[in-house]
């Protein structure tokens, strides 16, 4: 079945990029409603913006929905991942600003939310996305491919000069609580070269070590070091869930990403969408559903984090 989250959860803190305060409450939804963002601080015409593939206004940094009268949230990437990771298919996401809060740069603190207030069924059944033929798109050395499979499984590789991140390469099913598991607590990360080139570019404003993972050569330098080993590229994973979200149902395929970003996963759906024959619907039976994401989560399963 469909569900939505028991009751509201909010969390407040900064724009990554933006650097401004931001309140956001995720709210309940119907059966059927899909994810929305409402900005609360527009307060005339259209305030509401679909969290969907063909709203993006593709960016470098980070992922941005915007509606048709130019109303826009960006950064959403992290509480999508949230809501896919936890099964949450229906929600009304207020937010008082045009970004969402980065809070420690990863989706723990929304998993926190979620599940904290619950999870609810709905009386109508999930209707997946089945992948039947591969699905591919490059930008230079970089590509992102879906491909036949009954569930959802994301594998990943990244390729960085700095020895603090080098080439890391992970495969994950997402069935089962992975997710919540083992990528929620993965943060956004940053070479120390490039934080003064997206500042003079009115990016990273928000940006401190306490809520990106910063990294100079062989040295980490946000204080604690990393949660993960591989923890940039489970945050690359992390990241992928959520701009497959934007898919507007559970995919039942797999994703493959090499040194591929918010973009080029945009790239991808864009281009399932235009290949009939790469999909189809399917309404979703019990065995089927179990291999969804988010099925049988609980709180316990967060990890622990500083």
């Amino acid at each position: 079945m469909q569900t939505t989250i028991k009751s509201p959860a909010a969390f407040e803190g900064i724009g990554l990029h933006s650097g401004k305060p931001a309140r956001m409450v995720i709210h309940p939804a119907s059966a059927e409603h899909g994810i929305w963002f409402k900005r609360t601080d527009i307060r005339l015409g259209d305030a509401l913006v679909p969290a969907r593939w063909d709203a993006v206004h593709q960016t470098p940094l980070c992922t941005k929905v915007e509606n048709s009268r130019g109303v826009s949230v960006s950064t959403i990437e992290h509480v999508m991942a949230a809501l896919a990771g936890c099964g949450v298919h229906n929600a009304l996401i207020e937010i008082d600003g045009p970004e969402v809060p980065i809070l420690d740069g990863s989706a723990a603190a929304f998993v926190r939310g979620i599940l904290a207030r619950g999870v609810l069924r709905l009386v109508a059944p999930v209707r997946a996305i089945e992948i039947l033929q591969p699905v591919e798109v490059r930008r230079g050395d970089a590509w992102a491919r879906l491909d036949a499979s009954d569930r959802l499984s994301i594998d990943f590789s990244i390729e960085f000069a700095d020895a603090a991140i080098g080439t890391q390469q992970k495969r994950l099913d997402m069935s089962n609580g992975s997710f919540v598991r083992e990528l929620s607590d993965s943060r956004t990360f940053c070479r120390r070269a490039d934080v003064d080139d997206m500042r003079a570019n009115g990016l990273a404003q928000g940006g401190t070590l306490e809520n990106a993972v910063v990294v100079e050569g062989d040295r980490v330098l946000s204080p604690g070091g990393l949660r993960h080993a591989d923890e940039a590229v489970r945050h690359k994973m992390l990241d992928a869930l959520g701009d497959l979200a934007l898919a507007g149902a559970p995919i039942l395929g797999g994703y493959t990403g090499h040194r591929a970003g918010h973009a080029l996963t945009n790239d991808l759906l864009r281009k399932l969408f235009v290949t009939p024959a790469a999909f189809r619907m399917v309404v979703c039976d019990a065995v089927t559903t179990a291999r969804l994401p988010g099925v049988g989560v609980h709180a316990g399963e967060i990890p622990a984090v500083a």
